[in-house]
């Protein structure tokens, strides 16, 4: 009688588990792979994302990029390629470069202690004297993250002016460099550590070492700096706002993240040394998620191929970013099948 029950209570919970199923994840993975990496951009855009690019560069053949749905869904404007779009931790990499520059040229060290750069912080973020910037480069320095607190997103454009705020005082979320966990905060910092350390401010310093010798004129640090109509718009299920005019840092077309994406996998973005210091403190790949704006950046070896996604849908479950990563995937293995 007993197992009876339990077989009858794992059928039920089973059948509950299937109702929650986001199915339309399921079906985005198990449909047949298409032939082309265009007809994969269309059946993303058919599961519900409003507009995608996508940039592929092969090597030995001409860059190529692909489009679906809209860059703007109010005024059915097409997603076009050479849009703006806010890539946001994206922009991480771009910082590692920049720190793994000025450790090559002796402008700071790895070994470095956030306590000695703001002795102000001792106290304010637990283990500053024993927080070293590569252990913030890695995201090994226990230093909880700002927007995991729930109150920077009441107001979160205000909140970005102040966000250093949203974690002081509080407890670590491990001591520096027995765990990992992903932080913003780490990289606030290391921006912050970038403009003390050079008495100028780490855009022009990335701008000048990155941007210019890879003639990435397309990259952009803020809103500020653009024409608001070069701008992919942003959505969030469920809202009907477009997010464009939110400042959100970084902006840049795919083609520029995709060229710069190559430097950095190939060493072209370095100096003698260097590639060497950046090869142990951080990653050759990245993703990016704002409000309205979701990306991948990555680089695939064994066929020499940089794929650049951008996608202007996001929501608050993350099926939207699960569906991202299910067609990035998939737009590898037609890569990989040709």
């Amino acid at each position: 009688m007993k197992k009876k029950i339990l077989r009858i209570v794992l059928l039920v919970g089973t059948l509950i588990s299937l109702f929650y199923v986001p199915w339309v994840l399921v079906w985005a993975w198990i449909l047949p792979l298409p032939n082309t990496v265009q007809e994969q951009v269309d059946e993303a855009i058919n599961h519900g994302f409003d507009g995608m690019i996508v940039y592929v560069d092969e090597a030995g053949k001409p860059p190529a990029f692909y489009t679906g749905g809209w860059k703007n869904r109010e005024n059915k404007i097409p997603a076009d390629p050479k849009s703006l779009f806010k890539i946001a931790s994206i922009s991480k990499l771009y910082t590692a470069v920049a720190i793994t520059k000025l450790a090559k040229d002796n402008h700071l060290s790895l070994d470095d202690t956030l306590a000695e750069y703001f002795p102000e912080l001792v106290g304010r973020i637990e283990n500053a004297e024993k927080i070293t910037l590569k252990l913030m480069v890695q995201h090994r320095s226990g230093i909880p993250n700002f927007t995991d607190n729930p109150a920077y997103w009441e107001n979160e454009q205000e909140n970005g002016k102040k966000a250093l705020e949203f974690v002081l005082d509080l407890p670590a979320s491990f001591e520096p460099n027995k765990g990992y966990e992903y932080s913003n905060t780490n990289y606030l910092l290391l921006r912050n550590i970038i403009d003390k350390v050079l008495g100028y401010s780490h855009e022009q310093y990335i701008k000048e070492k990155i941007l210019l010798p890879l003639e990435l004129n397309n990259t952009f640090f803020s809103l500020n700096e653009v024409s608001i109509d070069d701008v992919m718009s942003g959505y969030y299920v469920g809202i009907e706002q477009d997010f464009k005019t939110n400042e959100n840092g970084m902006l840049a077309t795919a083609e520029d993240v995709g060229i710069f994406l190559r430097a950095l996998n190939d060493g072209s973005v370095f100096e003698e040394g260097e590639k060497e210091i950046y090869s142990s403190i951080y990653e050759y790949k990245h993703g990016g998620l704002v409000p309205g704006y979701q990306s991948l950046a990555e680089y695939h070896e064994d066929i020499d191929a940089v794929i650049v996604q951008f996608i202007n849908t996001t929501d608050f479950n993350g099926y939207e970013w699960n569906l991202s990563e299910i067609t990035i995937n998939r737009i590898v293995k037609i890569l990989k099948r040709k």
